[in-house]
């Protein structure tokens, strides 16, 4: 089981990688449509690239709500938990 530090860690090594986000601009906080400048297309992106590390797949309605980047940290840990 990781931790949300851990999950923060790799969430931010995937904004990195997919989408050139630079790594000290993201914090729990930082708003993914206002912050980074991520679009809907990112996010389902996003999505795919957590299934690739979880192994499961957020539900529609789990990731609806999801804002920022401490959002995304509690839907993986959620999915991890399970």
């Amino acid at each position: 089981m990781q931790t949300k530090d851990e999950i923060f860690d790799k969430i931010t090594d995937v904004l990195e990688e997919l989408f050139e986000v630079d790594k000290s601009k993201v914090e729990l906080s930082s708003h993914l449509y206002d912050d980074l400048d991520l679009d809907s297309i990112d996010a389902v992106d996003l999505v795919i690239k957590l299934k690739e590390i979880t192994g499961k797949m957020a539900t529609p309605e789990e990731f609806k709500s999801v804002r920022t980047v401490g959002d995304v940290v509690d839907v993986v840990h959620n999915l991890l938990e399970d």
